[in-house]
């Protein structure tokens, strides 16, 4: 049987809220209502339940999706250690407002000291809430002082996933 998450950040809430519960099925279906009542102020009812059952995805699902939104970030540095240093303390500070899913970091091959980080987001107001936020704005400014030259980057909304 495939692992089943229910994911807050992509449901609808006021609190922006971060959770994932990961597990069997009725595992996952239990604690989830159980977290609607005490954080989200539901009442646990069968139109809670359907509605939850509703948005359980498969474990590997929720890797990304259609819809989700991805920020592509090219930057060259020589010293990628001032980076990654970096963004541990941008994750340190930005603790659960954080609305990023996941990050990827590489190196480009063919082109010495240049790095591509793909950073995913539930979807396009989620990355803006993060770009916005003020740990994200004084990382961005502290960004230049490790890196060379302005970084470039790319909005990319997923249209497709393949799952090869």
């Amino acid at each position: 049987m495939a692992r089943k998450t229910m994911d807050c950040r992509s449901l609808p809430s006021e609190r922006n809220c971060t959770v994932v519960i990961s597990g069997e099925e009725d595992e996952v279906l239990e604690l989830a209502a159980a977290h609607a009542v005490a954080a989200h102020g539901h009442t646990d009812d069968p139109e809670l339940r359907e509605g939850l059952r509703a948005a359980l995805r498969d474990q590997q699902d929720l890797d990304l999706e259609e819809g989700a939104f991805v920020q592509l970030i090219e930057f060259h540095a020589r010293d990628l250690g001032g980076f990654q240093e970096l963004t541990e303390q941008w994750r340190e500070r930005i603790g659960r407002e954080g609305t990023a899913r996941w990050a990827l970091l590489s190196a480009d091959r063919d082109r010495p000291d240049t790095f591509v980080q793909l950073v995913a987001f539930p979807d396009f107001a989620a990355a803006m809430r993060n770009s916005e936020h003020p740990v994200t704005t004084e990382f961005a400014k502290r960004m230049q002082e490790v890196t060379e030259g302005e970084a470039g980057f790319r909005n990319l909304d997923v249209r497709q996933v393949m799952r090869i």
